[in-house]
């Protein structure tokens, strides 16, 4: 399966990453199209930048860009004035009027870290921090939005300066692929070429394709080549040769079938660790977000204020909802796993009760409840608001996070509270209460179930962390005892406890029940 695919290459270049002789860990804007302080660390070797519309995505890419000196280029390439050109007007604000604008960068080299900015006063100008006889770390650079790579408008002309040669006798530079550029290619292509060959004369190019004769034979150039055919064949020629080199790719799926997406960035991957390439690519698409491991997401977000920060990696469920993706499904957001499970046995009740399918409900976590009201506030940004729930644990009943979350959400959102301190201490004293019921549902002899928690109460009883800090060992032992992991308690306990109508959890049961059937209506 690619997603296997996926870890083990993810294992694989993480490991690769402290022996790679360039890279570059981070870039720091200020006074850039409105970014003010944005500090942007790359933590692994292909990495996919995301966010809205207007977020900074972008603008990132191309200040990555400027922190070579690249072999072959020329001096007004790859630098900040070629890539963020100026425009002043003859009336408004004076030239030195301008805010400072910087760009910095850190990285590693075969010299070992460097550290270099680009300031701009009048025109601008590196900075080396004082270093005597510093130079720009030397690498090669490959920028390229698939925007352009699919965009037919600018066939014609290419075509016009290729073939207009033959007017004047004089024959294009034809140039075949490689194989290990065909190949990165037909991974992603539904059909196998005989020959793709490219047409030069001067900047301009052109692809010619000839498809295998178990595929008709045809051959056509890329005026005639789908968006998508036509991206893949040309980033294909022009990254798959790269050797230590820094990728960069704006919209990365532009013209893309979701699958192709996923076979691309395996193939990036795959040639980031064969080549030692260094790639970050920016995206709105959730299925390249997936395509790399947490450390290897940065989201922006652009402030109410105007200002663009970095801001934690989301998962599973908050991802999906900042890309339309929950928009048919009631989601909840809590605190941990213990959280979840309570939650999941909770729903294990009601679903049937009201014959909603399980799919219907989600359940995110691992955010931390102080984040709560940022998510709120990208939820409403988003138009995914009222498809959530809060939950907070029960510690949380008289801090300010509830209001807080409402505040951002600019509506009544429901946010709920677990029953108890914490749900591990919760899940803990009603497994204590309820021995012989519990046993029974974990598979246990009821004498065998108390003597071991008997045994963890024991073993715990002169620990000095906190009762919620000890219930969480104790679930975990407990847990590795019955060969269940705590979340999967947590869930036994919350469903059982859903269907006492004495439980103290009835009145969060209540309170879902009731914004499930609003949700269904």
């Amino acid at each position: 399966m690619i997603e296997e695919r996926l870890e083990k290459l993810w294992q694989q270049l993480q490991g690769k990453k402290p022996h790679l002789p360039h890279f570059l860990s981070q870039v720091w804007i200020d006074g850039l199209r409105g970014i003010r302080d944005l500090r942007v660390v790359f933590d692994y070797p292909v990495s996919v930048i995301a966010g809205g519309n207007a977020s900074g995505k972008s603008t990132v890419l191309f200040a990555a860009a400027c922190a070579y000196d690249v072999p072959g280029a020329g001096v007004r390439d790859f630098v900040p004035s070629k890539l963020f050109p100026d425009y002043r007007p003859k009336l408004g604000k004076r030239a030195d009027a301008r805010p400072k604008t910087s760009i910095e960068f850190q990285y590693s080299t075969p010299d070992g870290p460097q550290a270099m900015r680009w300031r701009r006063a009048r025109t601008w100008g590196r900075s080396f921090f004082g270093r005597q006889g510093a130079r720009q770390p030397q690498r090669p650079v490959y920028l390229r939005t698939l925007s352009n790579l699919s965009n037919p408008s600018e066939v014609p002309s290419e075509i016009r300066s290729v073939l207009g040669m033959s007017q004047l006798r004089v024959a294009p530079v034809e140039a075949p692929l490689t194989a290990l550029q065909v190949d990165f290619a037909q991974h992603m292509l539904p059909f196998r070429y005989k020959q793709v060959v490219r047409l030069s004369s001067g900047t301009k190019s052109l692809l010619f394709a000839q498809q295998a004769e178990q595929h008709g034979g045809a051959a056509y150039s890329e005026l005639h080549m789908a968006a998508g055919e036509r991206a893949v064949l040309r980033l294909a020629r022009e990254v798959a040769h790269l050797r230590d080199a820094l990728v960069l790719v704006d919209e990365v799926e532009t013209g893309l079938h979701p699958w192709v997406q996923k076979v691309l960035m395996l193939q990036l991957q795959q040639l980031a660790l064969l080549n030692n390439l260094q790639v970050l690519v920016t995206t709105h698409s959730p299925v390249v977000l997936d395509c790399v491991p947490e450390h290897g997401r940065i989201f922006l977000e652009r402030g109410d204020d105007g200002g663009v920060a970095v801001v934690p990696p989301y998962r599973d469920l908050v991802q999906d909802a900042l890309y339309g993706q929950s928009g048919a499904t009631l989601n909840l957001l809590c605190e941990d796993d213990a959280a979840e499970g309570v939650l999941r046995g909770i729903f294990d009740e009601l679903l049937p009760r009201h014959r909603v399918q399980r799919e219907s409900v989600r359940v995110g976590r691992d955010t931390g409840a102080s984040e709560f009201p940022m998510h709120a506030t990208a939820f409403r940004k988003f138009g995914q608001i009222e498809n959530f729930i809060f939950v907070l644990d029960g510690d949380k009943r008289d801090s300010p996070i509830a209001a807080k979350v409402r505040t951002q959400a600019q509506r009544d959102v429901p946010v709920l509270y677990l029953p108890g301190e914490t749900p591990e201490l919760w899940v803990w004293q009603r497994l204590r209460a309820n021995t012989a019921d519990y046993a029974a549902e974990l598979g246990i002899a009821p004498a065998g179930l108390g003597e071991r928690m008997n045994r963890l109460d024991a073993v715990f009883d002169s620990a000095s962390d906190t009762p919620s800090a000890i219930a969480k060992l104790k679930l975990r032992d407990l847990g590795e005892a019955l060969e269940r992991d705590a979340p999967a308690i947590c869930r036994v306990v919350g469903r059982r406890e859903t269907s006492q109508p004495d439980s103290d959890i009835q009145p969060l049961t209540r309170d879902l029940e009731a914004a499930l059937l609003n949700w269904r209506s």
